[in-house]
């Protein structure tokens, strides 16, 4: 490096966090170069990219999924290590800016348009609605205060510092996979239980197993293995099912350097480098370390109500069985390519199909490469793990969508892409992002073996590149912060990607503690 050298002290310190010396070096080169944008050619739509799926193919994929699912080793991946506190940001704001609030005042600036206050108003006027009011009933009686007489008076102040603060449920300080989300006659559920009942009904084995693995922050690992084991003999008695469940964290190898605004290495007062942690991105390496052939995702906030449950698990059954048809495909391709003499006609054969139903369009067009050459990059193309993605109707949520790039050889290929990984100085670029009428919902459906069963390294199939740098500061001092290629995004470049088209009803985000008050989420 022409700015800097690694001092011993550095060396031990990379080491200690079983990072390589390269690793380091390499994220220091990109955030001083910068990282590339996405080069959008077109958003992804149906018919061009995007797969629709009539009533009879449906009936057909769900068939595939029920008769050859249960062979195969069936896990749920859940990022679940977020915090709640983003949920209740409102909520925290007023409370910390006024000494008193109550239903008059909070009414009168709703009245004039104040975004907050009519966010508030519907918060309490729904209350009762919410999974977590009994449990905050029954904490504030500890005090001998009446939840019901507080919200009829209009007397907010105490029933939010109540919900949020340590002296009553601490939901500030709550992880959402643990937030009581909807209410049953029976017991209501947190986030992490909704998942184990959707768990029994798709990711359930022949030996009447389901298998599910929660990523989870270091601090909080031993909370939920104590909520696990408190709950889950009533799920598995209710359902005839017994639950593997296993926890994973985002490993500290998988943090990244930080930069101060000459692009050296942010040392913090001790002089020790500065290392943040890389993102989602790096739950790359929790999914490759995982044992499962066909892995579903799906975030920890994306559940819905028992009475809305059958449309889930049944366009689940339909990805999965979408996932398993071109996985049998494409294994048989691979079986055929292999052997000799090639067969010109089976070459053609495979390559048609690569372009009509994996999307894969060779930079130079398959009719000026040799026979020899066809088979190579049939073979290249063909052996990498398959992701099926449910693609819902854009609905002003925040995130990305699925889109046609343009990689650095000319060749296109389906990507999820976010809005930061896009030139913001470019009106084209910015026109063809904002064109877009569909979203990711994060409803993904994973092949991770080849046709032997052999599970592929996925961390081989990271595009680097496709990351983000952000200004930060810490100690009062700006750095320039990288965060890894997101888990649907950069970090599956380079696998074979299906887009398919689901119905919105399978997407049901809790972005904020209101959205709990969507009748999705209500009984």
């Amino acid at each position: 490096m022409e700015h800097f050298e690694l001092s011993d002290n550095d060396k031990k310190q990379i080491s200690a966090l079983k990072m390589t010396e390269r690793q380091v070096i390499s994220q220091i080169e990109l955030l001083k170069k910068g990282v590339p944008y996405m080069k959008l050619d077109r958003p992804c739509t149906v018919g061009d990219g995007i797969r629709s799926v009539s009533k009879e193919k449906f009936k057909e994929l769900s068939k595939i999924f029920d008769e050859c699912g249960k062979e195969r080793e069936l896990l749920k991946f859940v990022p679940a290590s977020g915090a709640a506190s983003r949920m209740f940001k409102t909520l925290f704001n007023f409370y910390k800016r006024y000494p008193l609030i109550q239903r008059d005042s909070v009414a009168l600036k709703a009245q004039k348009g104040d975004k907050d206050s009519q966010y508030l108003l519907m918060f309490m006027d729904g209350i009762r609605k919410f999974a977590f009011y009994d449990d905050l009933k029954s904490v504030m009686s500890e005090d001998d205060l009446d939840t019901d007489t507080l919200t009829d008076d209009g007397s907010f102040k105490e029933v939010i510092e109540y919900l949020l603060g340590q002296k009553g449920l601490g939901y500030t300080q709550l992880l959402k996979a643990l937030l009581m989300f909807h209410r049953y006659p029976d017991g209501n559920r947190t986030a992490f239980e909704e998942h184990l009942v959707e768990a029994a009904e798709y990711v359930r084995d022949v030996n009447g197993m389901s298998h599910l693995h929660f990523t989870v922050s270091p601090e909080h690992k031993q909370d939920f293995e104590g909520f696990l084991k408190k709950i889950v003999p009533h799920y598995e008695e209710h359902y005839g099912i017994q639950f593997g469940v296993e926890f994973s964290v985002q490993e500290r190898a998988t943090d990244t350097v930080a930069v101060d605004l000459e692009n050296k290495p942010f040392r913090l007062n001790d002089g020790t480098v500065f290392f943040r942690p890389g993102g989602h991105g790096a739950l790359i390496d929790n999914l490759s370390n995982i044992d499962g052939d066909i892995i579903f995702i799906k975030n920890i906030d994306n559940v819905v109500h028992d009475r809305l449950k059958d449309q889930t698990f049944q366009w689940k059954r339909a990805l999965g069985g979408c996932l398993i048809q071109i996985q049998q495909k494409i294994f048989s391709y691979l079986e055929r390519l292999t052997k000799e003499p090639l067969d010109e006609e089976l070459l053609d054969e495979a390559i048609e199909f690569a372009k009509s139903d994996l999307y894969i369009i060779p930079s130079n067009g398959e009719d000026i490469i040799s026979a020899k050459e066809k088979q190579a990059f049939l073979i290249s193309k063909f052996n990498r793990p398959i992701r099926v993605c449910g693609m819902v109707r854009n609905v002003d949520e925040p995130g990305g969508g699925p889109f046609w790039v343009k990689s650095k050889d000319g060749s296109l290929s389906l990507q999820i892409v976010e809005r930061a990984q896009i030139n913001p100085e470019s009106e084209e670029q910015q026109s063809i992002f904002w064109s877009s009428i569909y979203f990711n919902p994060v409803d993904i459906v994973c092949g991770v073996r080849d046709r032997h069963g052999k599970a592929y390294d996925l961390r081989h199939y990271v595009d680097p590149e496709a990351a983000l740098i952000s200004i930060k500061s810490k100690d009062g001092r700006e750095l320039k912060a990288l965060e890894l290629p997101g888990l649907w995004n950069g970090a599956m470049s380079d696998w074979n990607t299906i887009f398919v088209d689901v119905p919105l009803i399978t997407f049901n985000p809790v972005k904020t503690i209101n959205d709990l008050l969507r009748e999705q989420h209500q009984p």
